[in-house]
């Protein structure tokens, strides 16, 4: 069902800085910026490798606003770890896949991710506390 690991999100105070630390230190390039309205976040995708399925990445996630589902998790438990995203061919079948075997999904249909992806996200408590996130790459002409 799996791909690759897509990326590491990672959640932080100053999205600069950490920009910053993660091209100085280990050589990654941004690759992506957004902004993201409905998931309350700034964010940059740095680029890691590729692979024979699509590359992986780390992303930086920095929130819009303290009541956010990012800002929340750094007023909890600081900067750190926040979730991981799993590459998959087809989003809509591994939502059904996953959810027939009694794992909450929940989105109830895939949504806008980074670079244009469709993701949806696990529930952590299902997942052994990790937050899940599925991504399915936009198709490449």
């Amino acid at each position: 069902m799996f791909l690759r690991i897509d990326h590491v999100g990672i959640a932080c105070h100053d999205l600069e800085e950490k920009i910053a630390f993660y091209e100085s230190t280990f050589g990654l390039t941004v690759v992506s910026r957004e902004v993201n309205e409905e998931q309350g976040v700034r964010e940059a995708m740095l680029h890691v490798a590729d692979g024979d399925n699509g590359a992986s990445y780390v992303q930086l996630l920095s929130p819009l606003h303290p009541d956010t589902p990012v800002g929340r998790f750094l007023a909890r438990r600081g900067e750190g770890v926040h979730h991981i995203g799993y590459g998959v061919p087809d989003i809509a079948k591994a939502m059904a896949e996953i959810a027939g075997k009694g794992v909450r999904v929940l989105d109830e249909r895939p949504r806008h991710g980074s670079m244009g992806a469709s993701i949806a996200f696990l529930h952590p408590k299902d997942v052994g506390g990790v937050l899940t996130e599925l991504v399915e790459a936009p198709k490449r002409s």
